[in-house]
């Protein structure tokens, strides 16, 4: 899991990362030290966090239909080295300002994390790695972030009632970074950023940054995962309907997964 490098600077509600400026790559993509990447957006909780964890830990998920495939969670970790990590959940660099995971671990299941290789692969030969910030996310989270965001920025976040595709283990958020130099690659915004500038079609940042989100958006998309309009770096799996809502902590996930 990267560290949290970037002195933060919160401004009425917005918390960004400060960062030095930075060398970009003879195709022009910039790098971190000048990345959006390293922005970290934070809204005000509409209750104590702490006070959400509890109550959601004690709410049920929403009924399952019948037939669905057993779940099969893997770490992805353990398919590449290629694979980085900066799981912000699991520290306070995060849109709610504390942790809300046990571990830095991201899963998925089986066929997305395969899926999900393949596109790794595909984007080595580009000069590319990936760089996920979240995949598998137990239900009881998804209700603290829709119970703690702001009605206004609801837009952002999934309803807990029908459960999210994270919550199937096959949503991943995610960006590119650089294989020479481990840095991630600067994009249109910062990670859950909650403004228009996080929309996959944004028409503003720089030329780099636009052509890096497509970039990604391609290599995800002809291995079947399917970018959504809010948010440039989520990509949800074609087979996510055939999975349960789960709400599995990650402690609990067995060594099948790890």
């Amino acid at each position: 899991m990267m560290t949290g490098r970037f002195p933060v600077v919160v401004v009425a509600g917005l918390c960004v990362a400060g960062f030095v400026s930075g060398a970009a790559r003879a195709d022009g993509v910039v790098q971190a030290q000048e990345s959006n990447v390293a922005k970290v957006f934070r809204v005000v909780p509409v209750r104590p966090v702490a006070e959400l964890l509890q109550e959601a830990r004690q709410a049920s998920p929403p009924l399952q239909a019948a037939g669905l495939r057993k779940p099969d969670l893997v770490d992805l970790a353990t398919l590449s080295p290629d694979f980085r990590f900066d799981v912000r959940y699991a520290t306070s660099r995060n849109f709610l300002g504390v942790p809300v995971y046990s571990s830095s671990h991201a899963f998925m299941e089986r066929p997305a994390a395969e899926a999900l290789g393949r596109v790794l692969g595909a984007l080595r030969a580009q000069g590319y790695g990936l760089l996920v910030f979240d995949a598998y996310r137990p239900w009881y989270i998804t209700k603290v972030f829709w119970d703690a965001t702001p009605a206004d920025k609801h837009r952002f976040v999934a309803n807990p009632d029908p459960g999210s595709m994270h919550n199937r283990g096959c949503a991943a958020d995610l960006t590119l970074y650089d294989l020479r130099t481990g840095e991630p690659v600067s994009m249109p915004s910062g990670y859950d950023e909650m403004t228009a500038r996080a929309y996959s079609d944004y028409p503003g940042g720089t030329a780099a940054e636009r052509a890096a989100r497509e970039v990604l958006r391609k290599a995800m998309m002809r291995e079947g995962f399917l970018p959504i309009p809010e948010e440039w770096w989520h990509f949800d799996y074609k087979d996510w309907a055939l999975y349960p809502v789960q709400n599995m902590r990650f402690e609990d996930i067995g060594p099948s997964g790890r």
